[in-house]
């Protein structure tokens, strides 16, 4: 989640054109208005979101921007410096207004006051009740709400229907087992001229946690307790997900690239047409355009023998502590939730609506694929844990030590991740 340096690599795509402007709604409609406190004056609010996100974002931004007197100017910060910065800047005060967080970091901003209580506008919202449940849940904290949901992302099986033929598979029966998608990952190696069967990025903590956790929760088990303080990724199913990369990894099956690949091209191969299959976020639906070599199926990411499961994240929107525009801020955050901006812009651009209610809208309707998605969202986990990002995402963190040792270390994934289990324990019980 997150986030996570998970969906880099997004490309820009042309915004849609929205119309209808907040101030001249249909009367009772409260959706795109945000409720009595928004402010829609000419005033220009300042955004600060991850490089991962930035293309979902400054999309709304464009719509936003045409329809309303309020201007949103969008910093976008690498992925791998957020939390550094948020956290110098929030000490100085010198936060922006609005500020997109990863889901899995929001449960510390929100206990540390990085954002203002926004409780009581988000009641005022009527549909409050259909907003994505795992993003609302880790932006609440001692039963106020600082957060709603910015965009979900979710990871699932990318496979490339050309490859397939190619290889003599078939196109619409993606893998259902890791036994089947390494049998897959090998027919597609075996034709040669560029193409491999499978990619990750190895130095991208957060990539192979978005992709490799889902293998083992829907193998039956956990990574982690359900508060968040302990790790248990020391056990034998997720020590068998790590052994298979390393196999495919050994077994040239996978780019020699994949080693180094800290999470800014890691889709690049796969939006090339040279591989078979990659388990990724679904927001890189957006940036991908197929032509005669590649062709996008997506399929829910399998377990050992069976099964299937899916790492929910996404960012989530707050105004931050030390904005003197909340209400103009909590127009462009309000208005991000209404049916126009979630439905002509988010469904739209092949992406998920944070908004239950607007789950089987006219853009899910044509594309099966976002309904594959859908169907992940109420299916998959979002982990929480006040130390996330420190643990998991901070390439300096113990998360990174532990893969790059189960996958490309001399010795077996389950002694590295015996070794590294406790490390983990340590960092998400005192965050240090």
């Amino acid at each position: 989640m997150g986030q996570t340096r998970f969906r880099r690599g997004r490309a820009v795509l042309a915004a849609a054109v929205l119309l209808l402007a907040a101030a001249c709604q249909s009367a009772g409609d409260t959706e795109a208005s945000g409720g009595t406190d928004a402010k829609d004056d000419g005033s220009t609010i300042t955004m600060w979101t991850r490089a991962p996100t930035a293309t979902f974002t400054q999309t709304l931004i464009d719509a936003y921007n045409k329809s309303h007197e309020n201007k949103v100017k969008l910093t976008v910060i690498p992925a791998d410096s957020y939390q550094q910065k948020v956290g110098s800047a929030s000490g100085a005060k010198q936060l922006p207004d609005i500020l997109a967080t990863d889901v899995v970091y929001a449960p510390n901003y929100a206990s540390k006051g990085v954002y203002q209580d926004l409780t009581a506008r988000v009641d005022t919202l009527s549909f409050k009740d259909t907003l994505a449940p795992a993003h609302m849940k880790t932006a609440t904290y001692e039963d106020k709400v600082y957060g709603v949901p910015h965009d979900i992302d979710l990871s699932a099986v990318f496979y490339n229907k050309v490859l397939f033929r190619k290889a003599g598979l078939d196109p619409e029966k993606p893998p259902t087992t890791l036994d089947e998608l390494y049998a897959q990952v090998k027919k597609i190696d075996a034709l040669g001229k560029g193409v491999d069967g499978y990619f990750f990025g190895g130095a991208c903590p957060g990539c192979t946690l978005f992709t490799t956790w889902p293998m083992i929760w829907a193998s039956g088990e956990t990574v982690l307790n359900e508060k968040g303080t302990e790790s248990t990724v020391d056990n034998p199913t997720a020590a068998k997900v790590y052994e298979l990369y390393k196999k495919m990894y050994r077994e040239e099956l996978v780019p020699t690239a994949a080693k180094n690949e800290g999470g800014p091209t890691w889709v690049q191969a796969f939006t090339e047409g040279k591989i078979g299959i990659q388990p990724l976020g679904a927001t890189a639906l957006q940036t991908m355009k197929e032509g005669p070599a590649l062709e996008i199926g997506v399929a829910p990411i399998p377990g050992l023998t069976g099964g299937s499961s899916s790492f929910v994240g996404g960012d989530v929107l707050g105004i931050s502590s030390n904005s003197k525009k909340a209400d103009q801020a909590w127009d462009f955050i309000s208005w991000t939730l209404s049916e126009e901006a979630q439905v002509e812009v988010i469904a739209k651009n092949k992406n998920i609506t944070v908004r239950s209610d607007l789950a089987d809208n006219k853009y899910a309707k044509q594309d099966p694929r976002l309904g594959t998605f859908n169907d992940l969202a109420s299916k998959g986990q979002t982990p929480i844990s006040v130390n996330f990002g420190k643990t998991y995402n901070d390439p300096n963190g113990p998360w990174t030590a532990t893969i790059i040792d189960a996958v490309f270390g001399t010795g077996s994934s389950a002694d590295a991740l015996a070794k590294h289990n406790p490390s983990i324990t340590e960092s998400l019980s005192t965050g240090g």
